[in-house]
C-alpha cells in the first residue's frame, strides 16, 4: 500500500493521546492516531472509570445499614455481580464510541493495528493480536514530521511460581464469577482500592503486602488511619510478606506466602505496580532513551533525544494520572502547531488526586516528612471526627483531616484528608493551592456548615 504522510501521528489511544490528536488536529495539522486494542485507554476501559463504578457499588452495603438508623425498613439486599458486569461493558461501549465521535468530528484520522517505529519519522501498522479487534486487512506504511508516543501502562503481575494464576487490573472487571474469597497482592492505591471494593461487595478479603504498611508515599498519618479503618470493616491485613507460590487446589486457589502461611481464596489479585508499555514499539530503530526506570527520556517539551519523536503520559513518568495525561497533551499539540504558544511547565507537586478507599483519601502538596525536611520548621494541624451521616449507625468510623504549614511565611504546603468524597473536597482546595494559600487565609474563610469540608478551614489549634 502506498504511503500515507502526515503531519502528526499518536501511537496510542488513550487520554492523552486523543487530547494530542484533536487538539492538533482543530489547529490545521493532519492528524492520524494509532490504536491496537481500544478508544481511551487504561482510565476509561479498565482503569479509573469502571473502578469508580465499583467504588459506588461497594459502598450501598453502608449506605443500606445507615439508612436503617434514618427510619428506613427495607428485606436484606443482595449483591449481583453479573448485573454490575454486564452495566459496567454497557458503559464502556458507550464511552468507546463517544471517543470515536470525538476523534470523526475533529478530522482524525484513525488506525487500528499496531504501531511500530521503523525509523525516525516512519510507522508501520500491523494486524492487531488483541481479540476481538478488527484491524486494516494489510499492513500500512505511515510517514509523519512528528511523532507522539502515548501508549501508556501495563500492570505487573509478578514472578513467583504460579503467577500465571493471578489477574491483574485489565482483567478484575470481568470475572465470571464473584468471588467470595480474594487475595490482592500489593501495597500501592491499586490493591488498597480493590480491597475495600471487593470487602465491600461481600467478598472475604486478604491483603498481602511486602512492607510494615501500605501507600507508602502518602502522608503516614492518614495511612494509618485508613489502614485502621480498613481493618475495622473487615479487610485482612497481612504485613511484611508476600506471595512464595500459587497452586490450584480444586476450584480453588492456594497461596503460600513468603512468612510460611497458606491461604485459600476464589481468586488472587496481582496489583504490584506498572510499568511503561513500550514492548514491540520500535525504539531500537531510534535514538530515543528510556531512562533506569524503564520510563521514556523527555525534556520540558517532552521531546525526546529523537528530535521529530514526543512522548506524554504514563510512558515518562511524571504523574500517572489521566487529568495529567490530558493536559501533556493538550499542551504538546499547542506548543508544536500553534503559533505563539509558550508552553509553561506543568506543577506537578501542586497537582491534587484522590484515592478511593474506604474512607477516600484526598492527597494535596507535601506529606509532613518532606515539609519537614525541605523546610524545617513546619506547623501541623490536624483533626479527627465521626461524620454526622453517621451520627445514627453503630459503626465507629471516623474521617481524618491534616494541614501541614510552613512556618516561615504561613503558606500552606500540604493538605491530606480521609473522608466520604474526599477527592470532591480536594478538587475545590486546589485551586486555592495553585495560588498560594496561607493558613491565615483559611481561617478568615466561612465554612459551609453543616460539611465534612468546613474543617479544613475551621482548625484553629496546632497539632500538641
Amino acid at each position: 500500500m502506498k504511503n500515507k504522510k502526515f503531519d502528526l501521528v499518536v501511537i496510542g489511544a488513550g487520554s492523552g493521546g486523543v487530547r494530542a490528536a484533536r487538539t492538533a488536529a482543530k489547529l490545521g495539522a493532519r492528524v492520524a492516531i494509532i490504536e491496537e486494542r481500544y478508544l481511551g485507554g487504561t482510565c476509561v476501559n479498565v482503569g479509573c472509570v469502571p473502578k469508580k463504578v465499583m467504588v459506588y457499588a461497594s459502598e450501598f452495603k453502608e449506605t443500606f445499614e445507615l439508612a436503617h438508623g434514618y427510619g428506613w425498613e427495607a428485606s436484606k439486599p443482595e449483591f449481583n455481580w453479573p448485573s454490575l458486569r454486564e452495566n459496567i461493558e454497557g458503559l464502556l461501549g458507550r464511552l468507546n464510541n463517544i471517543y470515536k465521535d470525538l476523534l470523526d468530528d475533529s478530522g482524525v484520522e484513525t488506525f487500528w493495528g499496531t504501531g511500530r517505529l521503523t525509523g525516525s519519522n516512519t510507522i508501520r501498522v500491523t494486524k492487531s493480536d488483541v481479540e476481538n479487534v478488527k484491524t486494516e486487512a494489510a499492513d500500512i506504511d505511515i510517514e509523519a514530521d512528528k511523532i507522539i508516543l502515548a501508549t501508556g501502562g501495563w500492570p505487573n503481575k509478578g514472578k513467583f511460581e504460579g503467577a500465571e494464576l493471578c489477574v491483574t487490573s485489565n482483567e478484575i472487571f470481568s470475572l465470571e464469577q464473584f468471588p467470595k474469597s480474594i487475595l490482592i497482592l500489593g501495597g500501592g492505591y491499586i490493591a488498597a482500592e480493590f480491597s475495600c471494593i471487593f470487602n465491600g461487595l461481600g467478598s472475604e478479603v486478604h491483603l498481602v503486602f511486602r512492607k510494615d504498611g501500605i501507600l507508602k508515599s502518602f502522608d503516614d498519618d492518614v495511612t494509618r488511619h485508613v489502614m485502621s479503618e480498613m481493618d475495622a470493616a473487615g479487610v485482612n491485613m497481612h504485613a511484611n510478606t508476600g506471595v512464595e507460590k500459587i497452586e490450584k487446589k480444586g476450584g480453588r486457589l492456594q497461596v503460600t506466602l513468603l512468612d510460611g502461611s497458606v491461604i485459600e481464596v476464589d481468586q488472587v489479585l496481582a496489583a504490584i505496580g506498572r510499568h511503561p508499555k513500550l514492548e514491540g514499539l520500535g525504539l531500537e530503530h531510534t535514538v530515543v532513551v528510556r531512562e533506569p526506570t524503564g520510563h521514556v527520556e523527555v525534556d520540558r517539551t517532552f521531546q525526546t533525544n529523537e528530535p521529530s519523536i514526543y512522548a506524554i503520559g504514563d510512558i515518562v513518568g511524571n504523574l500517572d494520572l489521566t487529568p495529567v495525561a490530558l493536559n501533556e497533551g493538550m499542551y504538546l499539540a499547542r506548543h508544536l502547531f500553534e503559533e505563539g504558544f509558550d508552553l509553561r511547565e506543568i506543577e506537578y507537586d501542586k497537582v491534587a488526586t484522590a484515592i478511593f478507599t474506604q474512607p477516600n483519601i484526598g492527597v494535596l502538596g507535601m506529606t509532613e516528612s518532606d515539609a519537614t525536611e525541605a523546610f524545617g520548621e513546619v506547623s501541623v494541624y490536624e483533626s479527627s471526627f465521626r461524620p454526622l451521616k453517621t451520627a445514627f449507625a453503630s459503626s465507629e468510623a471516623r474521617s481524618y483531616m491534616k494541614i501541614i504549614v510552613r512556618d516561615s511565611d504561613e503558606h500552606v504546603v500540604g493538605m491530606h484528608i480521609a473522608c466520604p468524597d474526599a477527592g470532591e473536597i480536594m478538587q475545590g482546595f486546589s485551586a486555592l493551592f495553585q495560588r498560594g494559600i496561607t493558613k491565615t487565609e483559611l481561617d478568615r474563610t466561612i465554612g459551609i456548615h453543616p460539611t465534612i469540608a468546613e474543617e479544613l478551614v475551621t482548625m484553629r489549634d496546632k497539632r500538641s
